[in-house]
């Protein structure tokens, strides 16, 4: 009996319908004249063009999904590809650095070299994730800051101003980081003197806006590398039409604003 219900299942597959509505169609039009006498040829012709119909329908539907999902797959690839060339794009940065500071200070180097491993732990098993809390990032970003204030030697004005109603935001992560790294290698990294970096995150309701100053040398000539095209990039994927992303550069101070609604 179970055999008997599964090859009828096997007869009443969709490619199979679909088959069988073909046929019939082909047999209709070549023999139209001969159904055309027959009584209630009428009415089955009516069944017969709403169930083309339906099967149309279904064609598209199922052809539709198929494409949306397929996209879908492929901005999700692109998207965790982006993410997994944040980790190594920073701590490429950051290892150049410790290597110079190893011969010249052992101890500090020592120091940096285990915040930097808590800086490491937190994006390979946080960084992967898709979402985390506001309040993780803001945690990691203060470790960011703290990082290089052991690092220099120099005077740095450093501000991190917090506004938040709510830390338990979902976000993807590592987002933010890439605007505060961005400021520290082309202000602090170049001058001298009177470097100075104000960082500022503020929510309302479930909107978060980052914002981040920095002064830096109009006479230097390094280029922006891959960090921002990977951070607009991974916006449109995971934020379309929710994200506002600016810069401003005035009086050799450069200023990115950007804004998610969560």
């Amino acid at each position: 009996m179970i055999t008997k219900i599964k090859h009828i299942k096997k007869l009443f597959t969709v490619r199979n319908i679909r088959f069988l509505l073909l046929v019939i169609g082909v047999i209709i039009v070549l023999f139209n004249d001969v159904f055309g006498k027959i009584e209630g040829f009428i009415e089955f012709l009516f069944l017969y063009f709403i169930s083309v119909c339906i099967a149309v329908a279904h064609w598209l539907f199922v052809n539709i999904k198929f494409i949306i999902n397929l996209k879908n797959e492929k901005a999700k690839t692109e998207l965790m590809h982006l993410q997994s060339q944040v980790n190594p794009h920073f701590f490429f940065n950051m290892l150049n650095n410790l290597y110079g500071l190893v011969d010249k200070d052992s101890g500090k180097a020592k120091a940096l070299i285990l915040k930097l491993s808590d800086m490491m732990r937190y994006s390979i098993y946080e960084g992967q994730k898709e979402y985390v809390t506001l309040a993780k990032e803001i945690d990691f970003i203060q470790n960011y800051i703290e990082l290089h204030k052991m690092r220099y030697h120099k005077n740095i004005d450093l501000k991190f101003e917090i506004d938040v109603d709510n830390d338990q935001l979902k976000i993807m992560p590592l987002l933010f980081i890439i605007l505060v790294e961005n400021a520290f290698k082309h202000g602090v990294e170049v001058l001298r003197n009177d470097a100075f970096v104000t960082i500022a995150i503020k929510t309302i309701q479930n909107k978060v806006t980052f914002s981040i100053q920095n002064n830096f040398d109009s006479e230097d000539k390094s280029v922006q590398g891959i960090g921002l095209e990977n951070l607009k990039r991974r916006l449109e994927l995971a934020y379309p039409k929710k994200h506002e992303y600016s810069t401003l550069i005035e009086n050799e101070v450069y200023s990115s604003k950007l804004s998610i609604q969560l």
